[in-house]
């Protein structure tokens, strides 16, 4: 029996993986097929390479998160991660039959919350105040981070020869910062970034406490940046702004990986490395095949449609709602908190809409939007918790 849920663990895992990878990671790259500036089937091919080389190099913290920090107490088992992950996809999949917004972070957090006080457990108070903070944090910084990157694009007296570059800037500075499991770190830590490899092997030197080398290296990369997309913009700029939208496109996708896969993976935290004893990439490879697969197989369709509607957002609104995407998802990681980027994308449009008047901003959808993201907490707390306890009681676990 225990290997049959093992099975069956594993292959709910990579199901939803698969549905992650078609779905959640699709966003990214829309603005750009709108643009036509990447065609949909090498856009998903795009899509799936990074987001599972995201998922591989930055899965890991909040894959923990999911499977160890949101109940204290107990560990989870194949039965109860199986359970988790059935409730959650359940939840997915109908958000994409009915077409209402439901965000993956949050069904499965709550599912596996309900999972776990089935077992046993106790909540993880501090935790959870840590997730609420973030996700109730994400709306008003993703929409304003949004508005303000919207109404820099839309000013007459900075030419989008300027504009453009500077956004690029920012994120060259931002990825010299991220962290990745491949780089080696000098102080032992499990991900390092490039700044913090180079700062920890150079002599150190610090002035007010700033780390020289960080800084020097964060400037460098966004001089880079600055420099390439500049001269795209100036020889066309229509040509530029195509070149930074795929460039984003690809860091956002990136991104997605390392902040999704661990809503799949991480249930099977404790079972894959404590009962089996299996290191963590092997884990996280799953998920990022998962990824990888939902993103070749199931991602083009998506594409086709979301590439439709943020080609009626216009390309300097897409931006604005990408660019926080990418940030506030690097900073989630971080933590090794859960988020749903859609939650992130969606606020990102309404903001960059904003910047423009209030039309085309439905405060109805709005209200329906945040109330299929509370309805989706609770009710995958409560079926979570439920639904253990009768598979329990049936298989006499």
């Amino acid at each position: 029996m225990f290997w049959v849920l093992v099975a069956l663990a594993t292959v709910t895992s990579f199901a939803t993986a698969w549905a992650l990878g078609a779905n959640s990671n699709s966003p990214p790259f829309a603005p750009a097929i709108g643009a036509n500036a990447v065609s949909t089937m090498r856009a998903a091919f795009l899509i799936g390479i990074l987001a599972a080389l995201g998922a591989l190099t930055q899965g890991g913290s909040i894959s923990e998160t999911v499977g160890s920090g949101l109940i204290d107490g107990v560990a989870f088992t194949s039965l109860a991660a199986t359970t988790g992950l059935l409730t959650a996809t359940a939840f997915m999949a109908f958000g994409i039959y009915t077409g209402y917004p439901v965000p993956a972070a949050f069904a499965t957090t709550g599912a596996m919350i309900g999972v776990g006080l089935s077992l046993g457990g106790s909540p993880a108070f501090e935790t959870y105040q840590r997730i609420a903070t973030f996700w109730v944090l994400v709306p008003p910084v993703s929409g304003g981070l949004a508005y303000l990157t919207a109404k820099l694009l839309r000013r007459d007296d900075i030419p989008e020869t300027v504009a453009i570059p500077v956004l690029a800037s920012v994120v060259g500075g931002i990825v010299a910062n991220i962290q990745l499991s491949i780089i080696p770190s000098p102080t032992g830590a499990a991900q390092e970034s490039v700044a913090g490899f180079v700062s920890g092997t150079v002599p150190v030197l610090t002035v007010a406490g700033v780390d020289i080398a960080t800084v020097v290296v964060t400037l460098l990369f966004a001089a880079v940046s600055f420099q390439y997309i500049r001269r795209r913009t100036q020889a066309s700029v229509d040509k530029g702004i195509k070149t930074f939208l795929v460039v984003l496109g690809s860091v956002v996708a990136f991104s997605s990986g390392g902040s999704q896969v661990g809503l799949a993976t991480g249930p099977l935290e404790n079972l894959y490395r404590a009962e089996l004893g299996l290191p963590a990439i092997g884990l996280l490879a799953l998920g990022a095949t998962g990824i990888l697969s939902g993103a070749w197989m199931g991602a083009p369709r998506l594409l086709q449609a979301t590439s439709r509607e943020y080609a009626q957002l216009g390309i300097r609104r897409s931006i604005a709602a990408l660019v926080p995407g990418f940030v506030i998802a690097q900073v989630a990681i971080a933590l090794g908190i859960p988020i749903s980027f859609n939650n992130i994308i969606i606020s990102g449009v309404i903001g960059g809409g904003l910047a423009g008047g209030s039309a085309g901003v439905s405060r109805r959808k709005i209200g329906v939007t945040l109330g299929f993201w509370f309805i989706t907490l609770g009710m995958s707390i409560v079926i979570g918790f439920g639904l253990y306890r009768l598979f329990a009681a049936v298989l006499g676990t």
